[in-house]
Order: C-alpha cells, then structure tokens, then sequence
C-alpha cells in the first residue's frame, strides 16, 4: 500500500463532505523559512509544487446539490436497489458494466449495463462520490474521500488495485489522454498529477486550489472547477503546468468534455450549464433551475445529460453547437444526484441518494 507516511508534510485534516477547509496550512517541503504557506492539505516529499493558494476570506461557501422531495408519480424505466447513499456512478459501453458507489458498507456496485442485474460489489477502504473511468473498458478512478486515496478498479471483473494516497479528501479523479491522471483533493487544495506503467506516482503537485473537485480532459489539457474560488482551471497534462483560469459562474461543480473539444460545468448555485473552451473562455451558458449538478455526455448522440438534484430531473441537451439545446426531459427518483449514459445504447444510469436505486430508462422510449 503506498501510504505517505513520513514523506507527507502534514497541516490540519479536516473532516466532513463538502466542509471548509482549516486555513492553517503546509509549506512545499522544499520550501525555505520564508515561503508562503500554498494548501492545507497533503505533499510528498520531494515532489514539485507549483501555484499559490489565494486568500479565502470573502470566498462563499461551496456550493451543494439541493434536495427534492419525494416524486408525486412513479419516475419511467426501472430501479435497482443498490444499498444505502449511491452517488457516483459511471458507465462503460465495452465491457458492459455500470459501477456506482455506495455506503454502509462502503462498496463499488457493478451492474450489467444491458440485463440490469447486479455482477459483483467491490469493498472500498472509505466513502466515495464521483467516479470516471480511465478509458473505455476501465478501470475505474474510484477517489476515496475518508482515505485520501485513489483506487482503481478493473472492469468487468471489479478487482480493485492498491490504493494510492493522493492527499485530502480527494472528490474526483480524471485521466488525459496520455494516461496522466489528476486527482483534486477537495479539502487538502490540492490537485495532485501521478503517472507510471502500471503502478501510478505522484510527480507533481498543484497548490493554486481553494476546494477542488470536478475534473474533465480534452486532448492536452485537464479542466478543474474550483467550489470556493468558483472558476475554471486548466492544466497541461503533458508539460504539468497552469494554464489559466477564468470565472465559472455563481457555484459550479462538476464538468465533462464533450468531442468537439469544449467543456461544460453544472453551475450547481447558478442554476445554469455553462460551456467553456480550454483557452480558458465561457463560450456559452443555458439556464437549468433546480441546481444542476450531476452531468455526462453521450459522444455517440452528441448529448449532453445534466441531473437538476432539487427538482427530481435530468435534462438532455444537444451539444452540436457551442449553446446546448434542450431535447429531452426525464422524470427521475428523488435527489438524483448523479447520472451516467451508456454511449451504444443511449440508456441513462441514476443515482437515486434518498432511495438507495439506481434508475434505468431509456430516454427516447414512447
């Protein structure tokens, strides 16, 4: 197991999802005596730093998905009980499989993506929120919040490797092209790059974050959305530098690529999706009430989803220009938090939270 241990500078852990941050911090081990303190979270030894962790004071809280009640009518398509609390939850059109986090206990549940049956639960050593795969046909990238670690899981056999820890309380994990995988510690503000055939390393180390969570790649260039600073961060993946920044409106979330090389937020407090290229620049913006917060995209029909958690909804955009056009709505379980497509069939995967189901339906059904 790749714990840190001793080659990690350690500042104040916090605790609790989507808490503050503590703001006493922990200099880059290389630093000198009179550096400026960059994160509050986790550093190996050794490894570089680059970025500056601004001031915190007049930034708003991050922003969070609402809550529903439960829905007048039964929702279409079909539910399977899963267990208590899933979120994350992502789908491979290789292999076949659904994988959705859960908790008590904590496990990756796989579903057979065509048959709806559940295939196998893998244990995680904590609770997990978002997950992404790697590539097509997995593995995985489960961030495991409670143990500050990544781990990856294969698909369809759902054999899980070491974890890897990546610093605190990491939300969500995303690989680039060229197989270098960026993790954003949510609570640490950090976003930690690890590359290696095989066993993966930390190599470099981003302490420019406030509260970073969603992650999504496009070609070179790994997109962040900061929760506190609320605003977009753009990495190169393959020089390990910062790109730029540029605001992301009133309280964004999470973010996915779609294959004309944008990338697009769910404002989660702004009630609104928000599209972005990777200079970086907004480049258009819809309205979407009820706190959009969940989103995937569908490459095959060029089909943006995005899950409105206080209104028991997920709207399905068409991407084949910059500003998404809405072309279908679809009545969903209570708080549906998080939502995943499969690309060959169309077939929509959501994370009930209250209910402890993932839903399944086939949004152009009669």
């Amino acid at each position: 197991m790749r714990r840190l241990g001793a080659a990690v500078a350690i500042a104040v852990l916090v605790a609790g999802c989507g808490g503050e941050p503590a703001e006493q911090a922990a200099s880059s081990p290389d630093a000198g005596p009179s550096s400026t303190p960059t994160t509050t979270g986790l550093i190996p030894t050794g490894v570089p730093t680059e970025g500056t962790r601004p001031p915190t004071e007049t930034l708003p809280p991050p922003a969070e998905p609402r809550s529903a009640p439960a829905p007048a009518q039964p929702p279409p398509g079909r539910q399977v009980a899963v267990g208590a609390a899933p979120e994350g939850i992502v789908v491979d059109a290789v292999t076949r499989t659904v994988a959705v986090t859960k908790r008590d206990p904590n496990e990756l549940v796989l579903i057979n993506a065509d048959t709806g049956e559940i295939t196998g639960r893998t244990p995680l050593p904590g609770h997990a929120r978002h997950l992404q795969l790697a590539r097509p046909g997995g593995p995985v990238l489960v961030p495991v919040e409670s143990a500050d670690a990544l781990v990856r899981v294969s698909l369809p056999s759902g054999d899980a490797r070491q974890e890897i820890i990546t610093g605190t309380f990491p939300h969500d994990a995303s690989q680039a092209p060229n197989g270098t995988v960026f993790v954003a510690n949510e609570l640490g503000g950090t976003v930690t790059a690890l590359r290696g055939d095989g066993d993966l390393e930390v190599v470099k180390v981003f302490t420019d974050s406030v509260q970073p969570a969603g992650l999504a790649p496009v070609g070179d260039r790994m997109g962040l959305l900061d929760v506190r600073k609320n605003d977009l961060t753009i990495y190169d993946a393959e020089n390990l530098t910062i790109v730029g920044s540029t605001p992301a409106g009133a309280g964004p979330t999470h973010l996915v690529a779609d294959k004309h090389g944008r990338m697009i937020a769910a404002d989660t407090r702004g009630d609104a999706v928000r599209v972005f290229s990777t200079d970086p620049r907004q480049l258009a913006e819809v309205a979407q009430l009820g706190g959009p917060y969940g989103i995937t995209y569908d490459p095959t029909r060029d089909r943006l989803w995005v899950s409105s958690s206080g209104t028991n909804e997920v709207i399905g955009y068409d991407m084949a220009e910059p500003t998404p056009r809405e072309v279908s709505r679809v009545a969903t379980v209570q708080n549906p938090y998080t939502v995943g497509v499969d690309a060959q069939t169309g077939r929509l995967f959501i994370a009930g939270v209250t209910d402890g189901v993932v839903q399944i339906v086939d949004p152009d059904a009669p």
